[in-house]
């Protein structure tokens, strides 16, 4: 039998959210790229975001669900962006994060009320 390997699905990493769509908003992703859900964004203005390349994002964000551009393009996302417990181990941080550089995503996240459990 072949072996299936499922992908992170849309919301698997938010553990709880505020009630209606208040935790989440809108935003677009215009860097041609392959975003899984739960990748953590920082804002480069006027509702535009990109992958978190460093730790110091003073707006980290989660990307709600998936998404791919490619070069020249854009693609509308709903992100989490407050009033929210996300579960840390189904978040996917810039390559070479370590745990202290999680910590700092954390604390950053929870000034936007985002919960960060593990």
């Amino acid at each position: 039998m072949p072996v299936l390997n499922e992908t992170r699905h849309p919301a698997e990493f938010i553990l709880s959210e505020a009630n209606g769509e208040r935790s989440r908003g809108a935003g677009t992703i215009n860097d041609p790229a392959n975003f899984v859900a739960g990748t953590i964004l920082k804002s480069s203005g006027g509702g535009v975001y990109t992958v978190a390349a460093d730790a110091t994002a003073a707006d980290a964000i989660a990307i709600y669900g998936g998404a791919t551009t490619g070069a020249g393009t854009s693609v509308k996302v709903a992100v989490l962006m407050r009033d929210a417990e996300v579960n840390g181990n189904a978040l996917t941080y810039f390559a070479g994060a370590t745990q202290a550089n999680k910590d700092a995503i954390a604390a950053l996240l929870a000034a936007n009320h985002i919960i960060v459990r593990n």
